[in-house]
């Protein structure tokens, strides 16, 4: 029996046993409750395929989702000073910009790059909600003005992803002063005559709705986004009343003049290919790697009848 007990049986149970299921395979909808399969969700940029509920996703994950080939070239950002008020609340603050680095894998709460969509060269920028709320510090600042230093450099149009719940208050008033900083970064662009084009995510909020993610020649936003300066449970505690079903909201907001668009994540990149060349004078994106037509040729084929007999039929 010993023999049996000892051996026998842990080697059995160790061949047919069940493997342990990592945490991260499978990942429930904070909506409908549907548990989806990691791989499913990436492949769909983080939407639920149930509810299309819109979940967080990374500007990296965004960037290689959106140019050609997943392919684009990150744009350096003049680093600020670090920790300029010494600022500690329950933790320093160093120590909470290495838990968000540890947390992230990135520098800092917004990425710049440089790349191409449906062959169209373009600067974008977008903010990580998921570093430190994606709130705006000096680093978010000098980012913005990097990217539309670089796009007026390259004559490009500039795509802004804003996520946010406001302003670093670790920062101080050095944080509110990239408002303005920002908005003179944005008036590079106009006078140069360069498109600058938002997407608003859930959530943008506080300053960054304040400055320059409402600055846009194009507003468009991702579905159901909450989009606002100050929150709706503020305001409804300030007025005492009970606001508006789906009040700030991105398809309240459309309906009221404040948005272009709203479009879902998967279709994200169909409508800013069609918008950037609208708005650079480009004819329309060519699908698939054929050539595009002569112009010449492409006025005389709109200019056919369509009941004109073919040369073949001719013949």
């Amino acid at each position: 029996m010993n023999w049996i007990t000892n051996y026998v049986r842990p080697r059995i149970n160790s061949i047919f046993s069940r493997r342990e299921v990592p945490e991260n395979l499978w990942h429930k909808c904070s909506e409908c409750g549907t548990m989806l399969f990691h791989r499913e969700l990436s492949d769909n940029l983080n939407v639920c395929t149930n509810c299309d509920h819109h979940m967080a996703i990374t500007p990296r994950a965004r960037f290689e989702a959106l140019f050609d080939g997943g392919i684009f070239t990150e744009v350096a950002v003049p680093e600020p000073v670090t920790d300029p008020l010494k600022f500690r609340d329950q933790k320093k603050y160093p120590d909470r910009m290495k838990a968000a680095q540890k947390k992230t894998g990135e520098k800092e709460a917004m990425l710049v790059a440089a790349g191409e969509i449906g062959r169209t060269p373009v600067v974008a920028t977008a903010q990580d909600f998921s570093f430190m709320g994606g709130s705006m510090g000096m680093y978010v600042g000098n980012a913005i003005i990097a990217a539309a230093q670089e796009a007026v450099k390259l004559k490009r149009p500039l795509i802004l992803f804003s996520a946010a719940g406001g302003a670093r208050m670790q920062e101080g008033i050095l944080s509110l002063m990239q408002m303005p900083r920002t908005t003179v970064a944005i008036q590079m662009l106009k006078e140069a005559g360069l498109p600058y084009i938002v997407v608003l995510t859930h959530p943008t909020t506080g300053g960054v709705t304040a400055s320059y993610a409402m600055l846009g020649d194009v507003h468009i936003s991702e579905p159901n986004a909450l989009i606002c300066f100050a929150g709706p449970r503020v305001i409804e505690q300030t007025i005492r009343e009970k606001l508006p079903e789906g009040f700030q909201r991105a398809e309240y907001l459309l309906d009221h003049g404040m948005l272009d668009r709203v479009t879902p994540r998967t279709k994200m990149r169909e409508e800013l290919i069609t918008i950037t060349r609208m708005l650079l004078g480009l004819p329309p994106q060519v699908v698939g790697d054929l050539p595009a037509p002569e112009p010449e040729a492409q006025d005389a084929a709109n200019k056919a009848p369509a009941d004109a007999p073919s040369e073949e039929a001719a013949e």
